[in-house]
């Protein structure tokens, strides 16, 4: 419970410098900036893994004492618990498996954020926002998740077949991602909720307005406040954000039950990929059709850890002790293969 304490109060720390003290005023994020604090994002991931490695080493507050349900063997039937070496690599493919399903999320944002009229100094304040609460609904997941995976052994493979069909569906599905307008929870908002026409700076939510004539005066009793409680347009966007998230949770989850259940190593290496999707999105937003076959590599790194996750045992058997450093450095080949192929298809182009 300890380490779970600390880990969150050093992330708290970070959000807040962030949000008081690097993003207090409103402006726009550009690539340059973004380029730098996605960096900044992915060197503290970085680092965050050196303690991983030392705390399962020396055991710190409990650290690999647990057994990791994914790891099941005739000799560890509940799970053999991890050492330094299979907890770094584990947190470090689960971070980079959950960065690059993060990149899909990029193009559905920019798609929402121009659906709404977002100006770009306010987006940082909504994907902050949204970020918080990503967090919490993760962690609710996570904990679902490695619950019933420690309890139910099959639950690995629905997941795995999760995956695969969610790979099949990513193939074939095309760019596109739905008109917003159609969804039901942003129909129920405007239904059911007073929505300004304007944006009203980086206020989600707005008193109407109320004339001095249409209330009577009270001697000694101010006016002010008085009138309904409106949102802006900036928080059905936020909502929608949020609700984009959790959708594509139920594909990424999955995805790190595929790799470990060791609850922290699920939720740290989630907590640093969504921290860096904020970065993420302000460095790609203007680059997001370059990268044509980006989601092509992704739904290929779906199928590749759908298929480990339905034939565990028979991969590792035939790969060895070092099978979590192959599926990591698989994982970063088909990335790479992707933008790569991207870049090229881009150039060629231009040449024809």
């Amino acid at each position: 419970m300890i380490v779970w304490l600390a880990f969150l109060a050093f992330i708290g720390i970070l959000l807040a410098l962030d949000l008081g003290v690097f993003h207090r005023k409103a402006h726009v994020v550009s690539v340059r900036e973004a380029l730098g604090w996605t960096v900044i994002w992915m060197t503290t991931a970085l680092l965050f893994s050196a303690f991983v490695y030392f705390g399962y080493q020396q055991n710190w507050l409990g650290l690999g004492l647990a057994p990791d349900a994914v790891d099941r063997t005739p000799g560890f039937p509940d799970g053999r618990p991890n050492d330094a070496p299979s907890a770094l690599l584990k947190f470090l493919t689960g971070y980079v498996v959950e960065l690059s399903l993060s990149a899909d999320n990029v193009f559905v944002i920019a798609m929402l954020f121009s659906y709404f009229h977002v100006p770009r100094e306010y987006q940082h304040r909504v994907l902050f926002w949204g970020i918080l609460g990503a967090l919490l609904m993760r962690g609710v997941m996570i904990a679902i998740g490695a619950a019933l995976v420690s309890e139910f052994s099959w639950i690995l493979l629905v997941f795995g077949v999760i995956l695969i069909i969610t790979a099949v569906r990513m193939l074939c599905m095309g760019d596109g991602h739905g008109d917003p307008s159609r969804n039901f929870i942003l129909r129920f908002m405007r239904r059911h909720f007073p929505l300004t026409a304007e944006f009203h700076g980086e206020h989600f939510f707005i008193r109407e307005p109320v004339a001095a004539a249409a209330v009577p005066a009270t001697p000694g009793v101010s006016t002010r406040g008085r009138g309904r409680l409106m949102m802006t347009p900036l928080a059905p966007a936020l909502v929608m954000v949020e609700t984009t998230d959790l959708v594509f949770a139920v594909d990424s989850i999955p995805a790190i039950f595929a790799i470990t259940a060791d609850p922290f190593l699920i939720f740290t290496s989630n907590v640093f990929a969504i921290l860096g999707l904020r970065s993420l999105y302000f460095a790609l937003a203007g680059l997001l059709h370059t990268f044509r076959y980006l989601k092509h590599a992704l739904a290929v790194v779906l199928l590749t850890v759908g298929i480990k996750m339905l034939a565990h045992h028979q991969i590792e058997a035939f790969l060895g002790p070092h099978f979590n450093l192959y599926l990591l450095a698989t994982v970063v080949l088909i990335l790479a293969t992707g933008i790569g192929a991207s870049l090229a298809d881009r150039k060629w182009r231009r040449v024809g």
